[in-house]
């Protein structure tokens, strides 16, 4: 993949406009640069989700993240589903919330239904006003057709989800200006203040 790879809105407020992170993959080991490189690839596959709810939740990942950048919120969305479709169990819940996969998808339903009653319209027709309206209401557990513990443990479990992946992804490393990882070559600059010549400048 190009130095070109869908930049234009992570990239829009940076101190590292010149900085590219994939630049460095020589010095990470195989295992590692795989990963990294993993992260760019633009799937639609998805094991869990349906198609509706992977265009809903591209809307509302792009509102927790305020980043339109598709490859991005295609590698959040695998990330999600990834994590939903798990045999991996939870390490901890709290009594009365559901598991995660069933909290997102009972979630996103909740959505649509209060949007609907917001100004008649699913949240993907709705303009970016409302779903932020919605947004704000869920996240304050005031959406009345919901528990306010499942409404808040839903905000939380999603704005988790969605941020570790976020800043997980080379195209974000670059806009704040992280060098990636250090394996095998390590830092020799540790001190406050010091950077290594292979590190982002700010300009």
């Amino acid at each position: 993949m190009t130095d070109d790879y869908v930049q234009q809105e992570t990239k829009k407020v940076t101190h590292y406009p010149k900085y590219h992170v994939l630049e460095q993959q020589d010095y990470w080991d195989p295992h590692t640069r795989d990963i990294v490189l993993g992260r760019l690839e633009y799937s639609y596959t998805t094991n869990y989700l349906t198609l509706a709810e992977v265009e809903l939740l591209k809307r509302v990942c792009a509102h927790l993240i305020h980043d339109k950048n598709e490859e991005i919120l295609y590698f959040i969305i695998r990330h999600i589903d990834s994590t939903l479709s798990s045999q991996i169990g939870e390490n901890q819940r709290q009594e009365g919330i559901p598991s995660a996969k069933d909290l997102i998808r009972h979630g996103l339903e909740l959505l649509n239904s209060a949007t609907k009653r917001y100004n008649s319209m699913r949240f993907i027709e709705s303009n970016a006003d409302a779903q932020l309206a919605v947004l704000e209401e869920l996240a304050k557990g005031n959406i009345n057709e919901w528990d306010i513990r499942l409404q808040q443990a839903f905000f939380k479990k999603l704005l988790s989800l969605t941020v570790d992946a976020y800043y997980s992804h080379p195209v974000v490393w670059s806009a704040i200006g992280y060098g990636g990882p250090a394996y095998p070559r390590g830092y020799v600059r540790a001190g406050l203040g010091q950077l290594d010549p292979w590190e982002a400048q700010t300009e």
